[in-house]
């Protein structure tokens, strides 16, 4: 395959796969944030969280 040809060829389909991932990328950040909203996970709601605490004890298999 001639160099000048790879390189067209190259480009193309670098283009076109940089096209589409731009279409995806402006959405789907937005698209993000609003699911998340909906479904209740605010700042304040995520400060209300109560952190799971560690258990005080500890489980290990008897050795024979």
């Amino acid at each position: 395959m001639p160099t000048w040809l790879r390189k067209f060829t190259f480009n193309k389909v670098f283009d076109h796969y940089e096209s589409e991932n731009n279409k995806q990328n402006g959405n789907s950040v937005q698209q993000s944030i609003n699911a998340m909203k909906s479904a209740g996970f605010t700042s304040d709601n995520m400060k209300n969280v109560k952190n799971t605490t560690q258990p005080t004890y500890v489980t290990k298999a008897s050795k024979k």
